[in-house]
């Protein structure tokens, strides 16, 4: 029997292609290791990121067409990441892309969706960072469960700050270093100071992704980011009523102008998840409820529950705004009790409760903007002749 050659394999594995890129992971690079010893063949496949949602398809899809080769007796695939770093980005030595989470308004959710999305993209294996930039409101202490100045370091050319870490996160924050019930009352120019500091003074490391929780509107911070390095892109939380849809509006103009682009809108408090159980109930019964004198009748089913999803703050938001400015819907994360629980004792949901729906949808957010951020990555790498 012949055995295979490393030529084989490349051959084999020019059948899998990246769902994203559109390309097979031979021609786009992602083969670092291809020995052939024998009937064994050993590869590692280096995708584009730690939070490839078809991680395990590829590698599977891999192991099949190899195996398939005559003379394969042993088949091992390794799957590695690392966030490609798009070309002629500087200002952040380490740091591979730089994401901003915003909002039109206040009150959308757009903090704990900040630190929940670091975690689920923490979980993949990617090396993460959350700056606070919500000067005059941060809660990124609080919902990570730190507190207490960071450390201060000599290195060359002065004193620099070490970001503090929880769950395997690297932050910081202006919530570190002012006490609990002081305000920062300052104008343009300090705040300008203040992202540039933390953007620069701060020793982040190694990092595939710093998440930037901006603060709400289109002010000072929003345009000191965007001065300041550059951004790979934005992701705009919303919630479904109308004012919160026509606040975003008004961010993607002001991301527009600055020319960042925007990865996609999420759509926060999408609807609240109601269940329940009546005992004794045959299927098919029908049970009658009222919320804010409103009825609404639902069926039991086999077991004797029920369960049904109300749009406390209406419905489709995301998609109005999606369709008006030809962005990507991330996907919606519904209202629940739990993630505000969650967030205010400094356990994000998606690592206290992640069976939760809630933890679940952000995961496959997380999973997305990701995928986004490969794709945006690619495209502007130089195509060589």
């Amino acid at each position: 029997m012949s055995q295979p050659t490393e030529a084989n394999v490349l051959d084999a594995l020019r059948q899998v292609i990246d769902p994203d890129l559109h390309k097979d992971i031979v021609s786009l690079g992602f083969i670092t290791r291809n020995e052939v010893e024998g009937g064994k063949v050993s590869v590692t496949i280096n995708l584009t990121t730690p939070a490839c949602p078809v991680k395990e398809q590829l590698q599977e899809q891999a192991r099949e067409l190899i195996a398939a080769l005559p003379g394969v007796t042993e088949v091992e695939v390794e799957m590695t990441a690392v966030a490609p770093k798009a070309p002629e980005k500087v200002g952040l030595p380490g740091v591979r892309h730089v994401v901003a989470v915003s909002s039109g308004k206040g009150g959308v959710g757009k903090s704990t969706l900040s630190v929940n999305l670091a975690c689920a993209l923490a979980q993949t294996g990617a090396k993460v960072g959350l700056l606070d930039c919500d000067v005059y409101g941060p809660d990124i202490p609080m919902m990570m469960g730190l507190k207490g100045a960071p450390e201060q370091v000599s290195r060359e050319g002065g004193v620099r700050l070490l970001p503090k870490e929880a769950h395997g996160i690297k932050t910081m924050s202006i919530g570190y270093l002012i006490p609990e019930d002081q305000p920062a009352i300052w104008r343009g120019p300090m705040v300008h100071k203040l992202v540039e500091q933390f953007l620069k003074d701060v020793e982040w490391g190694e990092l595939d992704y710093l998440l930037v929780d901006m603060p709400p509107g289109t002010g000072d911070a929003q345009l000191s980011l965007a001065n300041l390095v550059p951004v790979t892109g934005a992701v705009l939380v919303t919630t479904p009523q109308a004012v919160a849809a026509f606040d975003v509006g008004k961010a993607v103009g002001m991301f527009k102008q600055v020319q960042i682009d925007m990865l996609g809108i999420v759509e926060n408090m999408s609807g609240l998840s109601l269940e329940g159980t009546v005992e004794g109930a045959a299927p098919g019964t029908k049970v009658e409820l009222s919320l804010s004198g409103k009825a609404r009748t639902v069926q039991v089913g086999d077991d004797g529950k029920f369960q049904t999803e109300i749009d406390l703050f209406g419905k489709g938001g995301a998609d109005k705004l999606c369709e008006r400015f030809e962005l990507k819907n991330l996907g919606s994360v519904p209202l629940h009790p739990d993630v505000t629980m969650a967030g205010d004792g400094g356990a994000p949901i998606v690592l206290s409760a992640p069976e939760s729906i809630a933890a679940q949808r952000i995961q496959e957010i997380a999973g997305k903007i990701a995928q986004r951020v490969a794709i945006k990555s690619f495209a502007e790498l130089p195509v060589l002749q």
